[in-house]
């Protein structure tokens, strides 16, 4: 299984179409990228709208709710397509399904001319998270929203896809799945129940404009207090205490 290291820049990326396959003409009209950098999300993501200059199919309006009449005034392919590849260049892209959205990436280069950009695969690191989350989890339902609810990752806000959100739900999946820990939950906590028998904690990203937490400074009394009992671990241990050493 392909796991890329800490200190990697990985892209989650996610597209929605105008329908299936690529081979009809179908576009992207949609595309989310969230950056992650040593396993944190950096907020420096990648999103935009395009018009596709076609209509989707009514099953793929269906799936993400974007109409033509939505996508009117926005940008074509061309007009991001610069900004695009500097964005995923060089980068670890982490995709559900990969195979689809790289062949409408790889399309839309391609419809521009832009042949050396037209195969992902040469400058970037593609891992396809669908093929991660089935060797981890043999047999069983690994769509992104099985995936969710195994993790306990919050999906009230998917009512519909969209490229950008599903980016964010793949990116805490994916950090779930290679951080070798599959149930957040403490001893005794409360939580939900997997559908397994395991108790797991839902995970839900606050918003940047929260209230900062308060922060509650140790005591004298609680310093000195703390200060003795190292004393007594290191006499114990024969030599400084671990938190002494620090």
């Amino acid at each position: 299984m392909a796991v890329n290291t800490p200190g990697e820049r990985w892209v989650v990326l996610d597209t929605e179409t105008t329908g299936m396959p690529v081979t009809d003409g179908h576009r992207v009209l949609e595309i989310g990228c969230v950056e992650v950098v040593r396993r944190r999300l950096t907020r420096h993501n990648f999103h935009v709208y395009l018009q596709a200059d076609r209509e989707s199919d009514d099953g793929a309006i269906g799936v993400h709710g974007i109409t033509s009449e939505f996508l009117r005034d926005k940008p074509r392919f061309a007009d991001i397509a610069d900004e695009f590849y500097a964005y995923i260049h060089g980068a670890t892209l982490i995709i559900h399904n990969a195979t689809f959205d790289i062949g409408f990436l790889n399309n839309e280069f391609a419809l521009l001319g832009q042949h050396d950009r037209a195969d992902i695969s040469q400058y970037c690191t593609i891992i396809d998270s669908l093929a991660v989350a089935r060797a981890r989890h043999p047999g069983q339902r690994n769509s992104l929203d099985a995936l969710c609810k195994r993790y306990g990752i919050d999906l009230s806000e998917r009512t519909l896809h969209g490229a950008l959100l599903d980016s964010e739900l793949l990116a805490d999946v994916y950090l779930a799945i290679t951080g070798g820990q599959t149930s957040l939950s403490l001893a005794g906590s409360g939580g939900d129940n997997d559908g397994a028998g395991n108790q797991v904690s839902t995970i839900r990203r606050l918003p940047p404009s929260r209230q900062p937490s308060r922060v509650i400074m140790a005591s004298e009394a609680e310093l000195a207090e703390h200060a003795a009992r190292l004393e007594v671990i290191a006499k114990a241990a024969g030599g400084p205490a671990l938190w002494a050493q620090l």
